[in-house]
C-alpha cells in the first residue's frame, strides 16, 4: 500500500513541477512555432509520412552510419550529404504534398504533407 501512495505522490509532484516550469515566453495570442523531426536510420526516413500545418519547420537527423541526403522530387529543398548526427531543416510555407528521397540511396523515400 505504501508504494502506491509514494508513486502517486511522486506523480503529483512531477505534474506540479511541469506546470510551474512550462515555457512562459509567449504573449497572449502568440502561437508557438511547430517543429517536427524525421529520423534517418537503417536506410529509412521515420516517420515516412509526416503531416504538418503551414509554417512548420521539419528537421531531419541522420542516425545512420553512412551519409544521406534529403532531396525533394521538385528540387524545392535539398540538403548536403548528412553524416552521422548531422541535421537539415526546412520550413514549409505553402500547403501541398512534398515527396523527397535520398539522392545517395534513391529507394529511400518520404513525404511531408502540408495543410
Amino acid at each position: 500500500m505504501m508504494k502506491i501512495k509514494t508513486r502517486t505522490w511522486s506523480c503529483l509532484i512531477a505534474l506540479a513541477a511541469g506546470l510551474v516550469l512550462r515555457p512562459v515566453g509567449l504573449m497572449a495570442g502568440d502561437s508557438p512555432a511547430v517543429t517536427n523531426e524525421v529520423k534517418i536510420d537503417n536506410f529509412c526516413f521515420a516517420p515516412q509520412t509526416l503531416t504538418v500545418p503551414v509554417g512548420t519547420t521539419v528537421t531531419w537527423v541522420n542516425k545512420d552510419d553512412v551519409p544521406h541526403t534529403v532531396t525533394s522530387d521538385d528540387q524545392h529543398f535539398r540538403s548536403r550529404a548528412l553524416d552521422t548526427d548531422d541535421r537539415f531543416s526546412f520550413t514549409f510555407s505553402t500547403p501541398g504534398t512534398n515527396n523527397y528521397y535520398c539522392s545517395v540511396h534513391p529507394k529511400m523515400t518520404g513525404t511531408v504533407i502540408v495543410r
